[in-house]
C-alpha cells in the first residue's frame, strides 16, 4: 500500500525536491494533499501531475485563476488558514511534509501532531519558535519526527544506534555563507543580490539571507537542542565551506561520527520519506577524486551577531524564541525589498529581543502573540 503524502509548500525549494524524489519511487508515495502559495502555474502543474485530492491556495483570488486553468471540478481547493490545517490534517496522508519557510505553518503543524500525523520537518521555524511544546505534544500524540535538514537528518544518523547520554556534543557544519570571506567593514554594503549569491546550496530567498548572516544555523542549533535533548552548551558550530560533511557526534570516549554525502538535498529528503532508511540514490553522490581538502574554522562572532542571538534566546526560552523569529522574518523581508540595509537586520533583531516581555511557559496562543507582538515592532 502507497504512503500517502501531504505537503505545506509544495512549490517552494524543498517542495518541489520532495516531489523530485516521490516522482522517483511512483510505487511508494502517493501525493493527497498540497498546500502552496500563489505561483498559479505551478500549482496547476503540479495538481495535474499528482492529482492530490486536496489543494490549499493562499487567496480567493488565487484559487480562481487555479480552478480556470484546471477545469476540474473533482479536486476540492480551499484557501488560507483554513487550507493549511485541511491539508495538514488531511485524513488520507500518513506523512506530512512541512516546507513552508516561516511560522505560517505553526498552527497546522501543531493540528497534524494531535491528528496522529508523522512529520518530515524541514521548516525550522516550528522548532525555533515553539520547540518545548512541539516535542511534548508529539510525545503525547507517540508521532515521529524525520528532520528533513541536512544538519538534524545527518546527526540523526550518527546517533543511530548510540546511547544519548554517552554523547560529549554535537557539531552543526555551515557553509558559512555568501560572505565567508568578505571583510566585516564591508558587510554594510552588501546587498540582496549580494547575500542570495549562495556557493554551495540553492534554496528560497529568506532561507539563503538567514544563511549569509547565520541565523539559519542558530536555528538549527535550537533545533538539535530540541529534537536530540541535549543542553545548548554541548552544541557547536563549526564552518566547513565545502559542505559534504553535514554534521558530527562527539562521544564522551574521544571518538567522532561524521556524515558526508554530496549538498544535494533530496537525499535527506529521500531519508526522511522513507521513515530513516535507506534506499537507491537516484541523485548526487561524493566524487572524492574532485575533494582536494576538507576545512574548518570557527565562526566569527562579531562578524555573525545572529548566531550568538539564537543561542541567547534558546538558553532564555519560553516566547524569546518566538520573538527572535519573528524579528527575523520581519528583517529579513525588509531586507529583500530594499528597505534596510544587511547589517540593520541584526540591529533590529536585538532591539526587539531587549523589548521582550518572557512568557517563560508558553501555551501555542502565547507563542502566537509573542509573534504577533513582534512583527508589530516593525
Amino acid at each position: 500500500m502507497k504512503k500517502g503524502i501531504a505537503i505545506l509548500g509544495s512549490t517552494g525549494s524543498i517542495g518541489r525536491q520532495t516531489l523530485e524524489v516521490v516522482s522517483a519511487f511512483p510505487s511508494t508515495f502517493n501525493v493527497v494533499a498540497l498546500a502552496a502559495k500563489d505561483e498559479v502555474d505551478l500549482i496547476v502543474e503540479q495538481t495535474k501531475k499528482f492529482s492530490p485530492l486536496l489543494v490549499s491556495v493562499a487567496t480567493e483570488a488565487v484559487k480562481a485563476k487555479v480552478e480556470e486553468k484546471l477545469g476540474d471540478p473533482k479536486i476540492k481547493i480551499l484557501v488560507g488558514e483554513e487550507g493549511l490545517l485541511a491539508v495538514a490534517t488531511y485524513s488520507a496522508a500518513k506523512l506530512l511534509v512541512v516546507a513552508i519557510p516561516g511560522a505560517l505553518s505553526l498552527s497546522a503543524v501543531m493540528a497534524a501532531v494531535r491528528a496522529g500525523k508523522d512529520i518530515a520537518l524541514a521548516t525550522k521555524e516550528v522548532l525555533v519558535a515553539s520547540g518545548s511544546l512541539f516535542m511534548e505534544e508529539t510525545k503525547t500524540a507517540k508521532v515521529k519526527i524525520f528532520p528533513i535538514d541536512s544538519e538534524h537528518s545527518a546527526l540523526a544518523q550518527c546517533l543511530a544506534g548510540e546511547k544519548i547520554e554517552k554523547v560529549k556534543k554535537l557539531i552543526l557544519t555551515a557553509s558559512g555563507g555568501p560572505f565567508l570571506k568578505t571583510p566585516q567593514e564591508k558587510l554594510a554594503n552588501m546587498t540582496a543580490k549580494d547575500a542570495l549569491a549562495h556557493p554551495t546550496w540553492k534554496m528560497g530567498p529568506k532561507i539563503t539571507i538567514d544563511s549569509a548572516t547565520l541565523m539559519n544555523k542558530g536555528f538549527e542549533v535550537m533545533e538539535a537542542h530540541f529534537l536530540f535533548g541535549l543542553d545548548y552548551s554541548q552544541i557547536e558550530v563549526l564552518v566547513h565551506p565545502q559542505s559534504v560533511i553535514h554534521s558530527m557526534v562527539e562521544f564522551t570516549d574521544g571518538a567522532i561520527k561524521a556524515q558526508l554525502a554530496a549538498p544535494d538535498m533530496r537525499i535527506p529528503i529521500q531519508y526522511a520519506l522513507f521513515g530513516m532508511e535507506r534506499n537507491s540514490n537516484l541523485w548526487g553522490r561524493v566524487d572524492w577524486a574532485k575533494i582536494k581538502t576538507l576545512t574548518f574554522e570557527k565562526p566569527e562572532k562579531d562578524k555573525f551577531p545572529c548566531l550568538e542571538f539564537a543561542y541567547q534566546a534558546g538558553r532564555r526560552g519560553g516566547t524569546m524564541p518566538a520573538a527572535l523569529n519573528a524579528a527575523n522574518e520581519e528583517a529579513v523581508g525588509l531586507f529583500l525589498k530594499g528597505k534596510i540595509g544587511y547589517l540593520d537586520i541584526a540591529a533590529k533583531i536585538r532591539q526587539v529581543m531587549d523589548k521582550h516581555q518572557l512568557v517563560e511557559q508558553p501555551t501555542l496562543e502565547q507563542i502566537l502573540e509573542a509573534d504577533s507582538w513582534a512583527r508589530g515592532q516593525f
